[in-house]
């Protein structure tokens, strides 16, 4: 199971029992888009290769809220 923690400079990940951070900076260049319109869903696609997205995306801006 993945675990991610967001708050305002990046997220805080737990895979496979590793933790890292991925900074928003990174994530922004992975994704192409800017950290607060980022989904949840494309952070954990990021991390996992074929990840379970059983609920609907949310953008950081709202878990951030």
């Amino acid at each position: 199971m993945t675990v991610l923690s967001f708050d305002e400079q990046g997220v805080e990940v737990v895979y496979e029992g590793t933790e890292f951070r991925l900074e928003a900076e990174l994530i922004e260049e992975a994704t192409r888009k800017s950290y607060p319109d980022v989904t949840d869903h494309e952070v954990l696609k990021l991390v996992e290769e074929d990840p379970s997205l059983s609920s609907e995306p949310r953008r950081i801006a709202e878990i951030l809220d």
